[in-house]
C-alpha cells in the first residue's frame, strides 16, 4: 500500500467519523419533531371527529408558519461553524445570539398577524362549520408558542455550529416527552379538550427554548460572549437568511403544486399522494441527518482556512449521499408489502401507490445527492445560489407537473415529475461544487 492511498484511507475514516458523530443525533432530533403533531393526533382523535377535524386544519398552518423560517437554523449553523473554526467561540455565541435575537423578533411578527387572522386562515383552508372553531382555538393558543419554536430553531443552529448535535436530541426527546404528558394531562385530566392539547404544545415548546437559552447563555459566559441584541448583528442574519427564505418558499411551492395536481386527478390519487408525501418527508429526515453534518462540518473547514479539507469533505458527504440513497430505495422496495396496508385498505388506492412508489425508490440516490450538497453550500454561506437554483427547479416543474392531468399518466407521472425537480436540482448543486465557488474561506463570507 502506497503512501498516499494511506493517507487518503486516514482521510476518509476522519470524515466518517465526524459525519456520524453528527448525523445520528441529528437523526433523532429531525424524527422528534414531528412527532409532536402525531401526539396531538392521537389525543385529540379520542374527542370526536370535528376536533380532530379542526386540528387538521390549523396543524399545517402553524407548521407553515414555523418552517418557513428554517433559515433561522441554516444561516446561523454556517456562521457560526466558521467563527468555530477561525478559533474565535465568543465571536461565535455572539452570532448565535444575533439569531436568536432575530427569533425572537420575527416570532413576536407571527403572533401579532396570527391571532386576530386566525378565523380568516380556517375559513380560507375550507373549514367546516363543525371543525372551525376547535381549529381557531388550537391555532390561536398554539401561535403563542411560535416565537419559542423559533427561538428552538436559531439556537439549535448555533449548536450545530458549535459541532454539537446530541445536545438537540437531548431536548428534542426531553420535549416530545413533555408534550405527550402535558397533552393527555391537560386535555383529559383537566378537562380542556384541545384547548389543553395547543397549551400542552405551548409549554412543551417555551421548556424546549429556555433548556436551549440555558446552554447557549452559559457558553456566552464562559467565552465572555455579550447577550445584548446588536442591530448590525441581527440585520446581518436577517440578509443572511433571506436567500435561504427564498429557497424555502420555493420548495414550498413545488409540494403544493404537487399536491393541487394530485387533487386534480382525484380522491384516490390525492389519498395515495398524501401516503407517498409522508414517506417521502421520512426518507427525507434520514438525508437532512447528513446534511446537517455537511453544514457543520463544512462551514468549521472553511472557517479554520482550510479548502482542500472542505473539498475532501464535499466529495465524501456526497458519496455517503448515495449509498444512503441506494440503501433507502432498496428498503422502499423491499418493504411495499408492509408499508402499503399500513395507510390504506382501499385496492384502488393500493393500485396507484405500487407503481409510484417505485418511482419514489428509483429517485433516493438522487435524492442522497441533493441533500448533501444543500447541505455543503449551506455551511458554505452560498444561500444565493442555492436560492437561484430553486427558482429554477420551480420554473421547470411547475409547467411539467401542470401538464400532468393533461397528457394522462396519473399519480406515477405527477413522481415521475417530483423525481425530475430532484434532478434539477442536482444538476443545479453538482454545477456550483465542481466549480469551486463556494469555496470560500475566512471567519466571515
Amino acid at each position: 500500500m502506497t503512501q498516499a492511498s494511506t493517507a487518503a484511507g486516514t482521510s476518509r475514516r476522519r470524515h466518517d467519523r465526524e459525519i456520524i458523530a453528527l448525523a445520528l443525533p441529528a437523526f433523532g432530533a429531525l424524527v422528534a419533531e414531528p412527532l409532536f403533531v402525531m401526539v396531538d393526533s392521537a389525543v385529540i382523535g379520542h374527542l370526536g371527529t370535528p376536533q380532530l377535524a379542526g386540528l387538521g386544519i390549523a396543524a399545517p398552518l402553524l407548521m407553515t408558519a414555523v418552517s418557513v423560517f428554517v433559515f433561522l437554523a441554516y444561516a446561523t449553523t454556517a456562521a457560526v461553524s466558521r467563527r468555530v473554526g477561525a478559533g474565535d467561540l465568543a465571536s461565535a455565541i455572539r452570532q448565535g445570539m444575533d439569531g436568536i435575537w432575530l427569533a425572537l423578533l420575527l416570532g413576536a411578527a407571527v403572533v401579532a398577524v396570527a391571532l386576530p387572522a386566525a378565523p380568516w386562515l380556517v375559513d380560507a383552508f375550507g373549514a367546516s362549520d363543525t371543525a372551525a372553531p376547535y381549529a381557531i382555538i388550537y391555532l390561536r393558543i398554539s401561535s403563542l408558542g411560535i416565537p419559542a419554536m423559533l427561538v428552538v430553531l436559531a439556537a439549535t443552529g448555533v449548536l450545530r455550529g458549535l459541532q454539537d448535535t446530541r445536545t438537540p436530541l437531548y431536548v428534542a426527546i426531553g420535549g416530545f416527552t413533555a408534550n405527550a404528558a402535558l397533552n393527555v394531562g391537560l386535555v383529559y385530566g383537566a378537562g380542556l379538550g384541545i384547548a389543553g392539547s395547543a397549551w400542552g404544545t405551548v409549554i412543551a415548546q417555551c421548556g424546549m427554548a429556555a433548556a436551549y437559552l440555558a446552554v447557549v447563555v452559559r457558553g456566552a459566559r464562559a467565552h465572555g460572549a455579550s447577550l445584548r441584541p446588536d442591530a448590525a448583528g441581527i440585520r446581518a442574519c436577517a440578509q443572511a437568511g433571506a436567500p435561504l427564505l427564498i429557497r424555502t418558499l420555493s420548495l414550498r411551492a413545488v409540494l403544493m403544486i404537487a399536491t393541487a395536481v394530485a387533487a386534480r386527478l382525484g380522491d384516490a390519487d390525492v389519498a395515495a399522494h398524501q401516503i407517498l408525501l409522508s414517506l417521502w418527508s421520512l426518507l427525507a429526515f434520514a438525508l437532512d441527518a447528513i446534511a446537517i453534518a455537511g453544514q457543520a462540518i463544512i462551514g468549521r473547514y472553511l472557517g479554520a482556512n482550510d479548502a482542500k479539507g472542505a473539498q475532501e469533505a464535499c466529495r465524501r458527504m456526497v458519496q455517503w449521499g448515495i449509498v444512503s440513497g441506494v440503501v433507502l430505495g432498496v428498503l422502499v422496495v423491499v418493504s411495499r408489502p408492509l408499508f402499503i396496508p399500513l395507510f390504506t385498505s382501499d385496492p384502488v388506492v393500493r393500485d396507484m401507490l405500487l407503481p409510484a412508489l417505485l418511482v419514489v425508490a428509483v429517485s433516493q440516490p438522487v435524492s442522497g445527492i441533493v441533500f448533501v450538497l444543500d447541505g455543503v453550500l449551506m455551511g458554505a454561506g452560498d444561500g444565493p445560489y442555492l436560492a437561484w437554483a430553486m427558482l429554477v427547479t420551480l420554473a421547470v416543474f411547475a409547467p411539467v407537473a401542470l401538464l400532468v392531468p393533461v397528457i394522462g399518466g396519473g399519480l406515477t407521472a405527477l413522481w415521475w415529475a417530483m423525481t425530475l425537480m430532484m434532478a434539477v436540482r442536482m444538476v443545479t448543486l453538482l454545477l456550483r461544487t465542481r466549480s469551486g465557488r463556494w469555496v470560500v474561506t475566512g471567519a466571515t463570507r
